[in-house]
């Protein structure tokens, strides 16, 4: 038997062959070319025709993952528009005559290294993307089609690494699970892997060729992956498999069950999502609303600034499908790690503390202002909140009410029909906490982003994989912050709910009923096991240490 550690994508066993995915190397001359022209032409076609196939990937990730998954296709897409990457190629081919296969290999190759030199964790993940285009451009200018690599059978996929483009290409069907000696667990790779919920390991180290056909293992609880283990191992590992299938089965019978305690104390759970994709997985997973409706998927899936119709009928989709359940739209929260070309923001050095969220939206008022009436227009068709991110002061919070004032009278008096919304903000500042009083006598609703307001309360960067040893997720300042605004809510008549990962960290499901939290929004497939903790609890007896 021969054990490989790693880093685990998903907990969970998968068993099977081993089939490894390893993509014939591709000889790609440099040798001079005399006809540039000719090449430059064949590259403008090979660009369109993989820009074209981003946009089919988008489209099937959409499908089988939702928003969230599917838009690195699109940002894809976006970046074979990219004018530094286009005139670089060009560049290649036109002054130095070389082939348009090389020249797109070599840019790319160079871009890849910008990004993976940068100190940002999140960008220097991007190196990856940018080669993931640039061999859907070679491929298409070579002809060559990996898709049966896959095999015919289901199996453990095991690969040096996986782009994004072959992951989401992958057969359903016939994965079990993967492996692969590089990667990350911040990866696109990753974060499609754990949509599909499929058990994968990456950084598992080197790869060996003669592993293919012989027996695997995934133990993602253990970050191992087992090749040829003994029967007494594989038998334990079966049996682990069929005790996770048993609970899947058993959280089913939930399904329609209230979420109250033993000694009767409800609570609502709603779910968070993307975009409009993910209703399907929000109904399948019995949410009794919407607590964090992301609208910034419509201008991240824009190439222009998204029209008040547009917007609208992207609402009221939401909205007329989820009637009469409560779905809360947090306003445009683009910024930080989440930025468009199109809207021209410019780049800073700290932009986790810079022009994001509400702070955009307040200096671009008449973008502002197409969302609201957007928001206001849908609400007649079921049943909305809205939200503002990240505010900090009562001036923020009055301003931004102001705005939708003149919204609503602007839509009253050109005849369109609106209903009432609950106006919300989120508690992701410790400055937020501390005039919580002050905010809640003007909301309805507060809603906590705990992975926000740890990064702040903390001073850690959640996108620095360096700072993990650092990070205390179950700070008890960030708790007391909870219970602080909690407090200051219900002493104004309104209710606080929790949209951030904590939200679903059933290790304090009990810590915040006890808190007295009116809602939980989590993501779609932590609401079974969430309801099945909280129908667990009695609040009459003392909580354990």
């Amino acid at each position: 038997m021969f054990v490989a550690t790693g880093k685990s994508i998903l907990n969970g066993i998968a068993i099977g062959k081993i089939k490894i995915y390893k993509v014939p190397e591709l000889h790609i001359s440099d040798e001079p070319v005399e006809n540039t022209k000719a090449e430059l032409e064949r590259f403008e076609d090979a660009r369109l025709k993989a820009q074209a196939y981003q946009k089919k990937l988008y489209q099937k990730a959409l499908d089988e993952s939702g928003e969230d998954t599917a838009a690195v296709f699109d940002v894809h897409a976006m970046m074979l528009d990219d004018d530094d990457l286009i005139d670089a190629i060009k560049e290649i081919i036109g002054n130095q005559h070389r082939p348009a296969e090389y020249a797109v290999k070599k840019a790319c190759a160079n871009q890849a290294k910008v990004f993976s030199d940068m100190d940002d964790p999140y960008l220097r993940e991007r190196s990856a993307d940018v080669i993931d285009i640039g061999q859907c451009v070679i491929d298409v200018l070579t002809g060559t089609d990996n898709a049966t690599l896959q095999g015919t059978e289901p199996s453990i996929l095991v690969a040096k690494d996986l782009a994004p483009s072959e992951t989401v290409k992958l057969d359903k069907k016939l994965l079990l699970g993967f492996v692969t000696a590089e990667g990350s667990t911040n990866s696109h790779t990753a974060i499609l892997a754990r949509s599909m919920n499929i058990p994968a390991l990456v950084q598992a180290g080197e790869i060996k060729d003669d592993w293919d056909g012989k027996m695997g293992v995934i133990d993602g609880y253990n970050s191992c992956f087992y090749v040829d283990p003994p029967a007494d191992l594989l038998k334990s590992l079966k049996k682990r498999q069929e005790e996770d299938a048993r609970k899947v089965a058993l959280l089913t019978e939930l399904k329609g069950k209230s979420n109250t305690t033993i000694d009767g104390k409800t609570i609502k759970v709603y779910a968070n999502i993307g975009g409009p994709s993910d209703i399907g997985v929000v109904q399948q997973n019995d949410a009794e609303g919407i607590g964090l409706f992301r609208s910034e998927f419509v201008y991240l899936n824009s190439h222009n600034y998204p029209t008040e119709d547009e917007q609208f009928e992207a609402y009221r989709h939401v909205a007329e499908t989820m009637a009469p359940k409560k779905v809360i739209i947090r306003t445009c929260d683009i910024g930080a790690d989440k930025t468009v070309d199109y809207m021209g923001l410019e780049k800073e050095t700290n932009p986790a503390l810079g022009l994001r969220a509400v702070r955009i939206c307040l200096t671009r008022k008449v973008f502002f202002k197409t969302q609201l009436r957007a928001l206001l227009r849908a609400s007649y068709y079921g049943n909305i909140g809205i939200m503002f991110p990240m505010i900090i002061s009562l001036r923020e919070l009055r301003e931004c009410k102001d705005l939708l004032n003149e919204c609503s009278k602007e839509l009253i008096a050109e005849g369109k029909k609106i209903n009432y919304v609950e106006v919300g903000t989120m508690i992701e500042t410790p400055a937020a906490v501390l005039i919580a009083d002050e905010l809640a006598e003007e909301c309805d609703f507060f809603s906590i982003g705990t992975n926000d307001l740890t990064q702040y309360t903390c001073a850690i960067d959640r996108q620095n994989a360096k700072l993990e040893p650092f990070l205390d997720i179950h700070h008890p300042a960030v708790l007391k912050e909870i219970q602080m605004t909690i407090e200051a809510g219900h002493r104004h008549n309104c209710w606080v709910g929790i949209c951030g990962e904590l939200g679903a960290d059933t290790s304090l499901t009990e810590t915040f009923l006890r808190m007295g939290v009116d809602e939980l929004s989590v993501n779609p497939k932590s609401i079974l096991p969430l309801r099945k903790v909280i129908r667990g609890i009695d609040l009459s007896k003392k909580q354990a240490e």
